[in-house]
């Protein structure tokens, strides 16, 4: 079991040695005394628990402003055309570009919905990160298409039990509009049988709404309530159009919400999210990017310093989402929802652990880390990154880095023949 030890960086506030033993924190201590197998300075480092991106499509990375200043569905007709035409290949370099560009954001951990993630997977363990792979069911009700995908589903499932530990695998159902009822029941009682976790999107816009109300006589979330689909294993992105029925639905279910601002703001998708009144009802919230074809790029310190400054903003009410509340959601509150022994810098849990230089304009004077963290800096001050015990960025430099960059562009020159 490998040990590395980081002197002197701070920690809440205090100036800690922390002792990681394999992949788990050992100990926390004002001085820590012991032959280990590396040492790293915590000199003007803050240790932050590794942030998690709730809610993305990794290898979207290839489709980065493919199309500009247009509405969701119309938006989405593009992607869905643009799909037609990736392959295994892209999905890999595409989703190593998206660990990439996570990691040196401060992300230890991502939940995906894409396509490929038997090969997704192998981007993902090379690169050293965490993450939720979800098996992506979106038939648009063609029968075959879903009956395909439910075979596919069960036999990666199968392959999943082989993934690193860092790993898991989940089902996704894309969306109420685009799966049929009976494969969203389907999939819903895998999970189940299966213990897993379900990723979907919903309520992410208005006529999202209005369309399930005339088709099916109530909102996306009753109508998942009445198919019985809602519980604390599912994890539901955006979330913006939401009455009162379905703020107390979501609590009383311990659903999680995924709040993606960047997205919902670009595609014009709402702004109004009703953070104070879900957590409230006792529905867990968390950030994500989405993907980087809406959200343009995957940084969620950026997401968090947006999302507080919406909800001062629609509200009129500066407290209206406190720094450490912002804090625990990007970390111990998307862990609890990953049910992953992690987002907390504290012994026994695993090591997943950012520091951050505050050697830097944005944290002089520091009178406030979090504040200057999430208000003044950005991703910049993102130096060294450990993912389960292991360091996977020191001083903002990757391994191969540049190997990676080169091949996501060579698949997405391919993929521009297409636009």
């Amino acid at each position: 079991m490998g040990t590395l030890l980081i002197k002197q960086v701070t920690l809440n506030g205090e100036k800690k040695d922390i002792l990681i033993e394999g992949n788990k924190i050992g100990k926390i201590a004002d001085e820590i005394n012991v032959s280990a197998d590396e040492v790293i300075s915590g000199e003007n480092m803050t240790a932050i628990p590794g942030l998690y991106n709730m809610h993305t499509h990794s290898a979207m990375t290839l489709m980065r402003g493919c199309l500009e200043d247009a509405p969701l569905f119309e938006w989405l007709d593009e992607v869905w055309r643009l799909e037609k035409h990736i392959d295994p290949e892209a999905i890999y370099w595409g989703t190593k570009l998206a660990c990439i560009e996570m990691i040196k954001c401060g992300v230890t951990c991502f939940l995906d919905l894409y396509w490929f993630i038997d090969t997704a997977v192998k981007a993902v363990e090379e690169t050293g990160m965490r993450a939720n792979l979800s098996y992506t069911i979106l038939g648009g009700g063609d029968a075959e298409k879903e009956a395909r995908q439910v075979r596919e589903c069960q036999e990666i499932y199968e392959k999943s039990k082989s993934w690193s530990d860092r790993v898991q695998f989940s089902v996704g159902i894309h969306a109420g509009y685009t799966v049929a009822e009976e494969t969203m029941l389907w999939a819903t009682n895998f999970a189940v049988d299966h213990d897993l976790l379900i990723h979907t999107h919903l309520s992410e816009t208005e006529k999202e709404v209005k369309d399930s109300i005339e088709l099916y006589g109530v909102s996306p979330v009753k109508r998942f309530k009445r198919l019985g689909m809602l519980s604390d294993r599912v994890i539901a992105a955006h979330g913006v159009w939401l009455d009162e029925e379905d703020i107390e639905i979501l609590g009383n279910r311990r659903v999680t919400i995924t709040h993606n601002i960047n997205s919902n703001l670009k595609l014009s998708s709402g702004y109004m999210f009703k953070y104070k009144e879900l957590k409230a009802a006792g529905a867990n919230v968390v950030f994500g990017t989405d993907g980087t074809a809406s959200s343009n790029n995957l940084d969620v310190l950026e997401s968090m310093k947006t999302s507080a400054l919406m909800q001062k903003a629609w509200r009129k009410d500066p407290g209206a989402m406190p720094l450490q509340e912002i804090m625990d959601m990007a970390t111990k509150d998307s862990a609890k929802a990953l049910r992953i022994n992690s987002g907390e810098i504290v012994e026994g849990k695993l090591a997943d652990i950012v520091l951050v230089n505050t050697k830097s304009a944005a944290f002089t004077p520091n009178y406030n880390f979090l504040a200057n963290l999430i208000y003044s800096a950005n991703s910049s001050c993102v130096d060294t990154v450990i993912c389960d015990g292991k360091v996977i960025m020191r001083n903002r430099v990757i391994p191969g880095e540049e190997e990676v960059l080169e091949n996501a562009a060579r698949m997405a020159a391919k993929l521009a023949k297409n636009l």
